[in-house]
Parts: structure tokens; sequence; C-alpha cells
């Protein structure tokens, strides 16, 4: 297993050059077409004024829900050393947040706990904001199922907070959520090392319109319901983690970053089907 150690002699360049000022570490999947992973969310990020530094997990050319797609998973010796050479650099000084998504299989998960503990040794404050992504309640999983493992016991505790939807939520707590009292609870048994809160992605449907979102914290719920329209693109959930992780920078409550962020997907869903387009468009 590579580790992310460093040594005076990691830093042996410092001195020849200054690193670029990132705002915000996006570590997630990138396609050539399309609206998802770090191809929606560093627009969306920049569009806020962040400079992002984009670390891909996959390179594919679209989504697989098209009928061809091309290309697949880093090699995990890439992906380790796209990371160790942020810190190499001396680029994490000015980050403000790291933003995670999709990774792909349970080797990335660990490589990214491996980094982030790391991260942590050196920034201890540093708000790092995980989706957890595995799967949804009407396709399962479509990675690996053991990955929810290293996310439970790796991942999570090194995170500021979580952003699973209803299905990651009942994998990761092992709990059946029926009712907003069993979302909370299953919400709270994650809290534990640095995560400070949870924030459920499409927890509930009340009616045909509508869905909820239900931020928690130790001490306090709020559920947010903004509108559901009758399409379903892809990146929906990646654009939601950008525009909250934005948001919190902004200075925002996390229920209140978490509605800026619903107002800011219906805003990309209302466009996107004005201009009659199938991927999300800012």
């Amino acid at each position: 297993m590579d580790t992310f150690n460093l040594t005076s002699n990691s830093f042996q360049n410092a001195a020849d050059a200054t690193p670029l000022p990132y705002d915000v570490v996006s570590i997630q999947s990138q396609v050539v077409y399309g609206s998802v992973g770090n191809s929606i969310a560093v627009p969306a990020l920049s569009k806020q004024g962040l400079r992002v530094a984009a670390v891909p997990t996959v390179v594919l050319s679209n989504t697989p829900h098209y009928t061809s797609c091309y290309g697949g998973e880093l090699p995990g010796e890439w992906f380790r050393g796209y990371l160790k050479g942020f810190l190499e650099r001396g680029s994490l000084d000015s980050v403000k947040a790291i933003l995670t998504g999709y990774l792909g299989s349970k080797e990335k998960a660990q490589d990214l706990a491996n980094w982030l503990s790391c991260v942590r040794d050196l920034r201890p404050t540093i708000p790092v904001i995980v989706d957890p992504v595995m799967g949804d309640e009407d396709s399962g999983f479509y990675i690996p199922p053991e990955i929810a493992d290293v996310y439970r016991d790796a991942v999570i505790p090194l995170a500021t907070g979580i952003i699973p939807n209803r299905f990651e939520l009942m994998t990761l707590s092992g709990q059946e959520i029926n009712n907003l009292d069993d979302a909370v609870n299953a919400a709270r048994s994650l809290l534990k090392g640095h995560t400070q809160w949870v924030i459920i992605t499409s927890a509930f449907q009340p009616d045909d319109d509508s869905i909820e979102v239900v931020c928690v914290t130790q001490k306090d719920v709020a559920v947010i319901q903004h509108k559901r329209y009758p399409v379903t693109p892809k990146g929906t959930g990646d654009l939601f983690g950008a525009e909250l992780t934005a948001q919190l920078l902004a200075g925002l409550s996390v229920p209140d970053a978490a509605k800026m962020a619903c107002l800011r997907i219906e805003q990309a869903i209302i466009h996107m089907v004005a201009t009659g387009r199938s991927e999300l468009v800012l």
C-alpha cells in the first residue's frame, strides 16, 4: 500500500517555484462529453469565483447510459501520484475545501483515505465534503458494493460532512429508512471522527411534485423541500456537491447552503429543458 508520508526531501523544489493558489480540490470522475463529475463541478465552482484543482478518478468519453462509452478507471499509481504531487508542491496551503465524488473502486477509496489522513495532519480543520457515490434505489449498486466498507471505516471519519442519497445512507448505516426519524438516526450513526453533518439528498418524495432534502447534525435537523421535475439528467448530485461547497465557503450555514444548492440545480434543469438538451447546462 502506497503512503503519503512526506519528508523534507519532498519539498526540495519548493523554493524554486511558487505553487498556484487553489481554493478547492475536486476529486471525481471526468468525461469528455457530458455534465457529470468534474465536468460539471469545475465550471460550477469556477462560476462562483473559485480556482479548482480537478483530480480525475476515471476518464470516460461519456456516462455509460449512452449506447457507447470509452475509457475507464485511472491506474492507482497515477491517482496516488496526482494526490501526492499536490502536497509535494505545497499547493494545499491555499486550499479552502476538498470535495470528493465518484471513486469507482475500493482501492481508490482507500487511496483517498490515506491521502485525507495526511491532509488532516497538515490541515486539521479544512472542510472535506464527501459524496459517497455508490448507487441509488432505482438501480442498486453501480460500483462494487465492498466500497461501502472503505467509505464507512476509512473515508467518512475524515470528512467534515457527507452528502449521500437515501440508498447510500442505508448502505453506510446498515439501517432501514422509512421516515424522518429513521433518516435522522441513520445519519447520526455516522457522525464520528471529524464528521459534523450529513445532508441526505432525495431523502423523501412527499408527492409527485416535490423532493425533500434532510440536513442532520448532532443537535439539529432541517428539512428542505424543492420542486421535482419530470426529467432525470445525470450529474445533479455532482452539481449539488459543487454548489454546496461554494455556498459553505461563502459563509452560509449548512441548511442555507443546501437550500441554495437545490435552487442552483432547479435553475440548471429549467435551463436544460428550455434549451432542449438532455445534459445539464449552467
